[in-house]
């Protein structure tokens, strides 16, 4: 700028305003600040200032008022308002008062520049007469352009409520034009009808008339448009006044939110519901089933649980996969629903297990509720391509009355009662009745935990290895494998894992048989030293109750020692909830291990909510992509971004990628193609039984 003015910085915040003077002053300028409205006066009235920079709060002041005294004092002085606090209505009445300029904080370096380079040519303008005309001019036109400009429609109103503007964005909101529109009472133009009841909602405008001053209402409303057409709207209304503070009009803003809230309700929808079936998912069914409990105290009703597990659903997936199995439930959930009365709650609580709630219910219309099921099921048929399946369930009902205390425990009720239906032969259903939970949990114990500690002690658990193959010139050609756990019962029957790892899991036996495993793994190549030499890297997988083993870590680096084996040769897999449950102790026994020379592979990777947030703060050196994804990567479009996804982030953090669940060479291809670094899976090789292992 050519020459440079006197600038007094009027702000509530006394840091900042004195910061704005110096960065003024390195600029040439002669610069002021204050937080006193009394002083910024003061100085107005003695001081040859040019320009004003007015923060919205001055004390307990406005700075919109402030402004309209600084220019009662000197017409010719530049206010320039300077806030963090915008909206479209404070906008209007500071240009209304006085301002030159509207800035938002935090205000950019450059156009506070431009705006004073701007406000010179006003100051520069000899004849007064002249520049009070420029100045109203462009405070009209900057009004103006700024009320077309913005995304909210701004409709302004004379006293009585009759419409004198309308920019672009109201029109197109209420399919009204501004000539049309003008002169008219808003009322007219601007209907506003309540969205849960359809009632006609009093015109904010008179409501702020009326009670004098201005009302921010965020709620939402409906706008019936000129066309008829209903959009969802949120609105506020301001008061507009004169030079003298007398109300001589109204300010309406508008905004449509339609679009927004159909996302949000389409958001909302499919967090409630499960994406397959369409019912509503184990979080929704919970927050009703709390609901109706609080109804049992409140009001003294009775509700009834059905927990329903379907009997030999497995059965189809493991014979034609997961396709068939999905279009099982589908076809299933469709007869459930049609048997529904409307007192009746259907949910998918996961899997193959499903929830009714039946609100305000008698015993007797929960047994016969259950006894419908079951007929469903009993005479439903499955044809999958050349094969049909029957398919069974497993009920059990629980009575929650007065002396239902929680939902955990009532599902824990339903759940016992249908393992309970499941003990007593299947197709059938069970009312839990006090005691049955401590029935079931004795012969539970009795039953895994003395046959897990039996096979332990007789060496009844085997080892297994499936390959793991580089893709792309990866590894030193050495073996690559992960552990694999398998129980043998009396009779030598292979027991797979899925049978006997839940039940450890319950009862907490993982970490005693992780031990185990390692040091059998330990042990098996004490005695193999020639695998040993052809090993490069054998994975082992740990629990998450292990990872909360405060000594595993110590007797882990006492076997390296013992056993002189190689560190380097040895990964450790842990799941990714594991990890992200037991966070802290994982960290510790990934940094005690990794010190010994150990690597950690994250296994199930994808599967949690906060995948790559948390990978940034565990230093594992192998991301194992859930095989959720890997198995329908070619068909689905989703999973395939999925997997490339963590691939490419994975490699950009440092970590080597490994699929697993690989069952098709197409799926091997499209691997190697995206730059995946190994692959496990029956494509590339099935479960083998290591030999010589106890």
């Amino acid at each position: 700028m050519s020459e440079q003015y006197s600038i007094l910085v009027i702000d509530d915040d006394l840091d900042y305003a004195e910061s704005q003077q110096e960065f003024l002053e390195e600029y040439g300028f002669k610069a002021l600040a204050t937080t006193s409205e009394k002083q910024a006066l003061d100085v107005i009235k003695t001081d040859p200032i040019e320009i004003a920079l007015v923060d919205i709060r001055i004390g307990r002041g406005n700075g919109v008022e402030l402004i309209r005294s600084l220019k009662n004092i000197r017409p010719d002085l530049i206010c320039i308002m300077v806030t963090a606090y915008a909206s479209i209505a404070t906008a209007v009445d500071a240009i209304k008062h006085g301002a030159y300029e509207y800035l938002t904080k935090p205000v950019n370096p450059e156009d506070l520049l431009a705006t004073l380079k701007r406000a010179s040519g006003v100051i520069k303008l000899h004849d007064e007469r002249d520049k009070a005309k420029h100045a109203l001019v462009r405070e009209q036109e900057r009004a103006q352009v700024t009320l077309e400009a913005i995304g909210d429609g701004v409709i302004t109103t004379d006293i009585n409520g009759r419409i004198e503007y309308m920019n672009p964005a109201s029109e197109k909101i209420t399919n009204w034009s501004a000539a049309m529109a003008k002169g008219m009472q808003i009322e007219k133009v601007v209907i506003f009808k309540n969205e849960i009841n359809n009632k006609t909602v009093d015109n904010p405008v008179y409501k702020c008339m009326r009670e004098q001053q201005s009302l921010d209402m965020p709620k939402t409303v409906t706008l019936i448009r000129a066309d008829g057409q209903d959009i969802a709207v949120e609105h506020s209304a301001s008061l507009i006044r004169d030079h003298n503070r007398k109300i001589i009009g109204g300010v309406l803003v508008l905004r449509d939110i339609t679009e927004a809230k159909r996302l949000a309700e389409r958001i909302s929808y499919q967090a409630q519901h499960d994406a397959l079936t369409g019912l509503i998912n184990r979080t929704e069914f919970e927050i009703r089933l709390n609901e109706s409990l609080l109804t049992v105290t409140e009001h003294g009703h009775q509700h009834v649980l059905l927990y329903i597990d379907l009997d030999q659903f497995k059965v189809v997936n493991d014979t034609c996969g997961h396709v068939a199995g999905d279009a099982l439930l589908c076809q299933l959930t469709a007869l459930f629903n049609k048997s529904l009365s409307t007192n009746m709650t259907l949910a998918r609580l996961g899997g193959d297990e499903f929830g009714l709630l039946i609100e305000q219910s008698s015993t007797q219309e929960g047994i016969d509720a259950a006894n419908s099921l079951l007929n469903i099921c009993k005479e439903f048929r499955f044809a999958w391509q050349d094969k049909t399946f029957t398919v069974g369930a497993s009920i059990g009902m629980v009575v929650i009355g007065i002396n239902s205390d929680s939902i955990v425990e009532v599902l824990s009720q339903a759940d016992t009662a249908c393992y309970a239906a499941k003990d007593m032969g299947r197709n059938r259903f069970h009312i839990y009745e006090a005691g049955d939970a401590e029935l079931l949990q004795r012969r539970g114990e009795m039953q895994w935990v003395a046959r897990i500690n039996k096979a332990l002690d007789e060496r009844r658990f085997c080892l297994y290895h499936q390959k793991i193959i580089p893709l792309n010139s990866h590894g030193t050609g050495g073996d690559h494998y992960e552990l694999l756990v398998r129980m043998r019962d009396n009779d030598g029957q292979v027991i797979p894992p899925g049978a006997f790892i839940p039940a450890a899991e319950r009862y907490n036996l993982m970490a005693k048989l992780d031990r185990h495993i390692v040091s059998a793994a330990f042990n098996y190549f004490i005695k193999n030293s020639e695998l040993l030499e052809q090993l490069e890297l054998c994975t082992i997988n740990l629990s998450g109750q292990t990872l909360s083993d405060p000594k595993f870590g110590d007797d882990v680096s006492n076997l390296f020692d013992e056993s002189g084996l190689p560190p380097t040769k040895f990964c450790f897999e842990i799941t990714e909830t594991a990890a992200i449950s037991h966070l802290k102790n994982a960290m510790q026994l990934i940094v005690q291990l990794k010190a010994k020379g150990c690597l950690f592979a994250l296994d199930d990777f994808g599967s949690g909510l906060s995948s790559f947030a948390y990978l940034k703060n565990l230093p594992v050196d192998y991301l194992k992509i859930d095989g959720a994804f890997i198995k329908d990567m070619i068909d689905d479009p989703i999973d395939f971004a999925m997997v490339k996804s963590i691939n490419e982030v994975g490699h950009v953090m440092g970590k080597q990628i490994i699929a697993e669940f690989v069952e098709d060479i197409r799926i091997l291809d499209m691997l190697k193609e995206i730059g995946v670094d190994y692959a496990q899976g029956y494509a590339i090789a099935k479960p083998e039984m290591m030999t010589h292992c106890d």
